[in-house]
């Protein structure tokens, strides 16, 4: 049964019930593979995101760092054989078009790795989400792009919902009849587990135009 984490960002670690969970899903540490979403600029190098699975007592035996440093072929069979994909946080847009170029997307669906993403990272492992300037890309028109889709589910990740929620709900609205949208901002998590849905922190579903929150199951 394949795990996916959608997370928002963390100022500080894991909050302690998904260090508990990741603990139990993670049980093969041969390999990390991280995607960088910037990935031209070398010096973004996951160190954020590795201090949290380090603060969770979570090791690997082996960290990869996929940046244009590394060739198309050696970074699909990196992720190939990595343990857990992880996507970094960071610019939505060029990690959207690094997966493509670099053609990721099948091969993480095609994986049996725990997949996990952190704010860009997330979105984009998502089936559909929408690129907005009210959101703070830098586009002037909105346009819904295609994620990985690992699940069919759209995602909001670490966005200052709660001071803007009427926002959020005009801007999704129309996605939302298409696709349920789970909208988060910090210190949270989502977990999919085969058809199961866990909620950590503060999440929210938009779907058919109506915003409700969730409550936490972890």
């Amino acid at each position: 049964m394949k795990t996916h984490y959608y997370l928002g960002w963390f100022n500080h670690f894991f909050p302690e019930n998904l260090a508990r969970v990741l603990q139990g899903d993670i049980t093969d540490r041969k390999s990390l593979a991280m995607i960088s979403s910037n990935p031209s600029i070398y010096e973004d190098n996951g160190a954020t995101e590795r201090s949290w699975f380090d603060q969770a007592g979570i090791m690997f035996d082996e960290y990869h760092l996929i940046n244009y440093r590394v060739q198309k072929k050696e970074a699909q069979t990196t992720i190939q054989h990595a343990s857990v994909i992880f996507l970094l946080g960071g610019d939505i847009l060029k990690l959207n078009s690094f997966l493509k170029e670099y053609e990721l997307s099948d091969v993480i669906k095609n994986s049996s790795a725990v997949v996990m993403g952190a704010s860009a990272g997330a979105i984009n492992m998502s089936a559909k989400w929408l690129c907005s300037k009210s959101f703070g890309d830098k586009v002037e028109t909105n346009s819904v792009y295609d994620g990985i889709g690992l699940d069919n589910i759209s995602v909001l990740s670490h966005f200052d919902l709660e001071n803007n929620m009427e926002l959020v709900q005009s801007e999704l609205s129309f996605l939302s009849e298409e696709i349920d949208i789970y909208a988060s901002n910090k210190d949270c998590a989502l977990r999919v587990k085969g058809d199961k849905i866990d909620v950590i922190g503060n999440v929210y579903l938009l779907s058919h135009s109506k915003i409700q929150k969730l409550d936490e199951t972890l």
